[in-house]
């Protein structure tokens, strides 16, 4: 079993977003049996906060739903339990690495880490802009998830 955490500031935006599609990017390639997927935020703003309507939005026109995803806040056992650790932005780096002190074991990553173009993703919270957060978010997870295939940890 995979395990995998995405994390953005608030766990309303960019985090459910990427949870949801790589949870959607699995299940299509019949891989769901590998992996736990979830998402947390670095901050304790909107902890119960349902998914922000932008995401949701978005991630309904392309069929994903995020019903019952209520935001939480990742924690120091977080780096244990997970094998990967994905930020969105540098920001978000600097504040799971508070969290988590320092990434001996390699898990923490940005997300678009995993893509031809390394960089943050921009957080719609403040552009209004989730079709871009979108694009970019896509792109990391089919990132990821061809890395981990490709490092052989599942096999299709």
């Amino acid at each position: 079993m995979i395990k995998i955490l995405f994390i953005c500031h608030g766990n309303i935006c960019r985090s459910p977003m990427a949870e949801f599609i790589f949870k959607a990017l699995v299940k299509k390639e019949g891989l769901s049996d590998y992996f736990e997927i979830a998402s947390a935020a670095t901050s304790q703003e909107a902890l119960g906060y349902p998914v922000h309507r932008g995401t949701r939005k978005k991630l309904a026109e392309v069929g994903i739903s995020t019903e019952g995803k209520r935001a939480v806040q990742m924690t120091r056992l977080d780096y244990k339990r997970y094998d990967y650790l994905i930020g969105m932005d540098d920001w978000n780096i600097r504040n799971i690495l508070g969290i988590t002190g320092p990434d001996t074991d390699h898990k923490i990553y940005k997300l678009l880490d995993f893509t031809s173009r390394p960089g943050d993703i921009a957080d719609p919270w403040y552009t209004g802009n989730f079709d871009d957060t979108y694009k970019d978010v896509l792109e990391g997870c089919k990132g990821l998830l061809q890395h981990i295939i490709d490092k052989r940890e599942i096999s299709r």
